[in-house]
């Protein structure tokens, strides 16, 4: 065995090596973001993730080896789903103001988020397991993670659909919802959060502090509404 290969094989038996990795390639995706002035097209989410697939990859480590060492990150989605709650008290009075629209837009894209995922992908030819699967994809991880177990979806490929849901939206939101004209921060957070959850979430606090709010709100009540909305949508297409 060469000395790479010893240095390596220690390196692979230390429970930290995968945490630290996870947060090396955040930071070089967030420095590249940076560099790249904050162009929604660098997202450091993405970047992050190709970095981290290409180190796997490259050091023939399987998924669940790496899961094991970064599971801390995991465990953290739930305290930061918990922490929404900060941002809904503290614009507790803008909502209650704007509850008719925001209940509103809540049904309208929680919904469709749900029912257009489901539709394109039975005209694709998916099985009852994928449909279960993609059914909550604009939700949150923990709780569309959560949601797929109970209808009997796979709950890993349902993280890697909500992954791609959030990065996809936070690299074309800010471009679309500028192509609509859409001026109002209230809607355009609210929209962000409820279409692309935490990373759009994260993209909306880069543009502008109130859209970053409503964001989270949008997050949040969209959680909760696709735990009660995604399997009586997924019964229409079983």
């Amino acid at each position: 065995m060469t000395d790479a290969a010893l240095i390596w094989s220690y390196l692979a038996s230390e429970p930290l090596l995968w945490l630290s990795a996870t947060l090396v390639a955040y930071w070089i995706g967030d420095t590249l973001f940076q560099k790249a002035g904050r162009t929604p097209f660098a997202n450091p989410v993405m970047i992050a993730v190709i970095v981290l697939a290409l180190v796997l990859w490259a050091t023939a480590t399987p998924y669940a080896e790496y899961f094991e060492g970064a599971q801390f990150v995991h465990f953290m989605l739930g305290p930061a789903t918990v922490c929404l709650a900060v941002p809904l008290q503290a614009n507790l009075r803008a909502i209650r103001r704007a509850l008719l629209p925001i209940l509103a837009a809540l049904l309208a894209g929680s919904f469709t988020a749900v029912a257009s995922a489901l539709a394109i992908a039975k005209a694709l030819g998916a099985g009852p397991e994928l449909l279960a699967s993609l059914a909550p994809k604009s939700a949150t991880a923990p709780v569309a993670i959560g949601i797929s177990e109970a209808l009997g979806g796979q709950p890993t490929l349902t993280a890697v659909l909500v992954l791609l849901t959030g990065m996809i939206g936070a690299i074309f939101v800010t471009p679309m919802l500028n192509l609509l004209r859409l001026r109002d921060w209230r809607a355009r957070g609210f929209a962000t959060g409820v279409a692309a959850h935490g990373i759009g979430t994260a993209r909306a606090f880069q543009v502008h502090d109130t859209a970053g709010a409503f964001a989270s709100i949008g997050m949040g009540l969209n959680a909760v509404l696709t735990a009660f909305l995604a399997p009586l949508v997924l019964r229409l297409f079983l």
